[in-house]
């Protein structure tokens, strides 16, 4: 399948949704608590190995980043949330930042929620989802660093999940891994949906 998220490019990043490009088209975001991979699979479903920048530090998207397709089709990624390696006040002013943004953005067509497969549920997870929830916005979870499990107990995760999820009936759910290049296709084709992208298959 042809990479439809090749051309893909920065936008622009912004400390407040206040600041962000025009509210029109569609627009995916990316959230997840620090450190849960982000950026690398970004830069994996899109294919752009430095489109977002990774790092070992928690915490380091600091600001709302956007991508854009073209004028009308852009990825944003969110800061990550939980554990991050700043001050309490800065922490405090990403959550409003994220708050705002999701419960104001008319173009957000779904959550792309990332929980690393060792520590899926965080509480944090668990309001964003129970948020996603009451706004009525699907949501779609990369199960990510899949390849630091084998396939046998990653499939029981994945499962286990599933059916403690099944009450959300707007959350699907996947493994995924950036460095084993695990459930890329599948992940973008949920974009597609979501950001009415013809399929190139």
């Amino acid at each position: 399948m042809q990479n439809p998220f090749s051309a893909i490019n920065f936008l622009t990043s912004v400390p407040s949704p206040t600041m962000a490009p025009a509210d029109n088209g569609a627009e995916v975001a990316f959230a997840g608590r620090s450190n849960a991979g982000k950026s690398s699979a970004l830069n994996a479903i899109t294919g752009r190995r430095a489109l977002a920048r990774t790092s070992k530090t928690p915490g380091r998207t600091q600001h709302l980043v956007f991508f854009a397709l073209d004028e009308h089709i852009r990825l944003v990624d969110l800061p990550g949330y939980g554990y991050a390696k700043v001050p309490d006040h800065v922490r405090k002013k990403w959550g409003q930042a994220m708050a705002d943004y999701l419960q104001s953005r008319q173009s957000l067509q779904g959550l792309v929620l990332l929980m690393d497969i060792r520590h899926p549920l965080t509480d944090f997870d668990q309001q964003m989802l129970d948020w996603c929830q009451h706004a009525n916005m699907p949501v779609h979870i990369l199960l990510t660093k899949a390849d630091k499990l084998k396939r046998g107990p990653a499939q029981n995760t994945l499962l286990k999940l599933r059916k403690t999820l099944a009450e959300y009936p707007t959350v699907s759910l996947q493994l995924f891994s950036a460095l084993k290049k695990q459930g890329i296709e599948e992940a973008r084709s949920v974009l597609m949906q979501w950001l009415a992208m013809e399929d190139t298959q």
